[in-house]
This record gives structure tokens, C-alpha cells and sequence, in this order.
């Protein structure tokens, strides 16, 4: 195969380093995913046409938190394409994309670009990393089918994070010069805010254009988006909602509240007794037929989760300071320990969502050591149930 080169460099190169990967983040990455995980997965093809509308592409990183891979989707009729998400930037991926595009979401606009507008759902980099070659794939196939005219490259799209983004900067930076098109302001990445749309390609022009919509939903990470499409009846949650096992987060307070935000947005018609939309196409697993439950399903497992940490906070004399490890080993006793240490991330965020609300008292210490005791309060409130 050949490699298309990126700023002196092939995509072999690149992706083989991987040098952007984040592996400090405690907080969300390597503890994605629940317990669950450990169940079978069911085996999905490379590249699928899931509608009409929308072919999913493979990531090409299948793993212990990845399940089969990252979802990337092609969303449209035709060329030009949206593109969500675009893997973390393995070698296998980018024959798998044009694979898609040369199969399944075929250029039927020669004088079009494939894509023209890439979303990134968030910021971790199984979903950003691939940018520098998939941009490169996008450009090599416009000049073999417009070898005289100049690349039209796609714009960049994502929630803006509260914060610098440290690990996303190294990755837009490697990005070969004329292969994206940037802000006014010359940033790599257009901002984008809950409730904006983006037009979808159609086969035929219509007076009534197709759009996929933002929703934001802060939690797994601050610039977690999901995506609605009306067409479909979908939602693209990324990883706030996925097609096997349960999420991590790093703010359990803005995830929760995101679960209920998806909850209401999908009933928001009083005149329907109709979900706004039933199919979840996830960051991860399989595509989910019956949406709207699914997302109720992730909120009460955490509502059960909170109300299982309360208990055992109350399980014993009241006065008794438990560690973050004692907890955890009482509710998932019938574990391997081995397993414990992801379920004290998630324990620990929910003990600080509880403090929060005055719900239980942090009685110092961090991670694994930090103390804490039910507030009188919440006792008197148990007592009395």
C-alpha cells in the first residue's frame, strides 16, 4: 500500500507512534467502561451502511475499552459527506474509510469533496488522533479525481473544553498545511454549541434540507456532544451512551444531568406519543434499537449505584469513617480485585457528586483513602423511609 505523506511523513509513521496518546487521564479513558465489558461482544464488519443515510467505519482499535472498535460514521445520501469522529489514527483505518467511500458512500458529485465538515463528538483521542491521515486520504482522493483544481479541505468541528486542550493541539498541529480549513482566527477547530445544525446531503435538492443537530452533554467529558438525526430517528451518543456495557465519566453531576437532558429531548412533543428517536448509533458497540430505554437504563443504574453507596454508608454504626476502598470492596465483593480499581473511580465520583449535595461528609484523604461518613441529614432521611 502507499502511504500518504503527512508534513514529511507517511501515515505508517504517524499512526505507528501514536505519539499524542493521553495515558495520564485517570479520570475517564482507560476506566471507560463497566464490569460488563467482560461479556461476549458481537462481531461487526469493518464498514456497514446502517440506513440510506449513515455507514459506519470501523476504528480499527478493537480492545479491552474500545469493545470492537471506535465507531466513526459517513452521514448523507451523498458526497459531501459529514464525518463523525475519525479514530485514533491506526494504519488500518484509513484503508477501511476508503473503503466506505469508495463502496459505500461512493462520490457521486466528482466535482465534489467527500467530506466536507468532520465533528469530533469529545476530546479523547480514539476519536481526534486520526486527523492528520484521514485528511490526507481526503485530499489524495480529490486530486486523482480534479488533478487541476485546489483541495476544498473540510472544516474541523467541535465542543470548545473549558479549559486548553493540551492533548488535541499536538494532533491539529500535525496536520499537513491545505489539508483542513481553518477559523478566521487561523484555529485548527471550529467551535460548535448545543443546538446548532448542519446541513445533510441529500440525493435529490429538497425544499425542506435534512440536518443533524447538537445537543450537548457534558460528563463523560466537559465537550461531549451527542447528535440528532431526524431522518433516521437516531441519536449519535458517542461515548456518553454506548452499545455494550456502561460508561465513565469525569463529572457524574453533568452526566447524569445529560442522561435526563436525553431523556426529556427524546418526549419533547406533548402532541406525540412517539420517542423523537429510537435507534442509538454509540461511539462503541452495536447500534441499539430501542434508544430512549437504553438511556433510561444508564440513569437508574447510576441512581442504584448512588443508593447502593448510601446504604452501605449506613450499613454500620453511623459514626464509622469509610475509605473509598471500603466501600468498594463491599459492593463489589463478588468481584475480582483485580476489577476493583476502575469501580473506585466511578465509587469516588459519586461520593463527590453525594458531598456536593450534602448527602455525605468528606472526612479528608484522596483516591482510595479518602474518608467519608453519611451527613446526619441523609441519616435522618434513611431513618425515617
Amino acid at each position: 500500500m502507499n502511504w500518504l505523506p503527512v508534513r514529511g511523513r507517511s501515515i505508517r509513521q504517524l499512526s505507528t507512534r501514536r505519539r499524542w496518546r493521553n495515558t495520564n487521564s485517570f479520570s475517564s479513558h482507560s476506566l471507560r467502561y463497566s464490569l460488563s465489558q467482560m461479556e461476549q461482544l458481537v462481531e461487526l464488519p469493518h464498514v456497514t451502511r446502517l440506513s440510506p443515510n449513515v455507514v459506519r467505519v470501523l476504528g480499527q482499535n478493537p480492545g479491552k475499552f474500545t469493545l470492537q472498535g471506535t465507531n466513526t460514521y459517513l452521514i448523507g445520501q451523498r458526497n459531501p459527506y459529514i464525518l463523525v469522529d475519525v479514530g485514533e489514527g491506526r494504519d488500518e483505518y484509513i484503508p477501511a474509510l476508503e473503503q466506505a467511500l469508495t463502496d459505500h458512500a461512493t462520490p457521486i458529485l466528482p466535482g465534489e469533496v467527500d467530506v466536507s465538515d468532520i465533528i469530533l463528538t469529545h476530546r479523547h483521542h480514539d476519536h481526534v488522533n486520526g486527523l492528520p491521515t484521514v485528511l490526507a486520504l481526503l485530499n489524495q482522493r480529490w486530486a486523482s479525481r480534479n488533478p487541476d483544481r485546489p483541495f476544498p479541505p473540510p472544516r474541523i468541528h467541535k465542543i470548545p473544553a473549558p479549559e486548553t486542550d493540551h492533548h488535541l493541539h499536538p494532533v491539529t498541529s500535525s496536520i499537513a498545511p491545505g489539508h483542513h480549513q481553518p477559523t478566521p482566527e487561523g484555529d485548527a477547530i471550529h467551535d460548535i454549541f448545543d443546538g446548532q445544525k448542519f446541513i445533510v446531503s441529500t440525493a435529490e435538492k429538497s425544499t425542506n434540507p435534512s440536518y443533524v443537530h447538537v445537543i450537548h452533554t457534558p460528563g463523560h467529558t466537559p465537550d461531549s456532544l451527542c447528535l440528532f438525526f431526524p431522518d433516521d430517528r437516531a441519536l449519535f451518543t458517542a461515548d456518553s451512551v454506548l452499545g455494550h456495557g456502561t460508561a465513565v465519566f469525569e463529572d457524574l453531576a453533568d452526566y447524569m444531568a445529560s442522561l435526563q437532558k436525553l431523556i426529556d429531548f427524546s418526549k419533547d412533543d406533548p402532541e406525540s406519543a412517539e420517542h423523537k428517536y429510537a435507534t442509538i448509533y454509540p461511539g462503541h458497540g452495536a447500534t441499539i434499537k430501542e434508544g430512549p430505554q437504553h438511556v433510561s437504563t444508564y440513569l437508574r443504574h447510576r441512581l442504584d449505584r448512588e443508593n447502593q453507596i448510601l446504604k452501605v454508608l449506613q450499613s454500620a454504626d453511623p459514626v464509622k469513617d469509610w475509605t473509598t476502598w471500603d466501600i468498594v470492596g463491599t459492593i463489589y465483593k463478588r468481584y475480582p480485585q483485580k476489577l476493583w480499581e476502575p469501580a473506585a473511580h466511578s465509587v469516588d465520583l459519586h461520593l463527590k457528586k453525594l458531598a456536593k449535595e450534602g448527602r455525605v461528609e468528606h472526612l479528608g484523604g484522596e483516591g482510595k483513602e479518602a474518608k467519608w461518613r453519611s451527613s446526619s441529614s441523609e441519616a435522618s432521611h434513611l431513618s425515617s423511609l
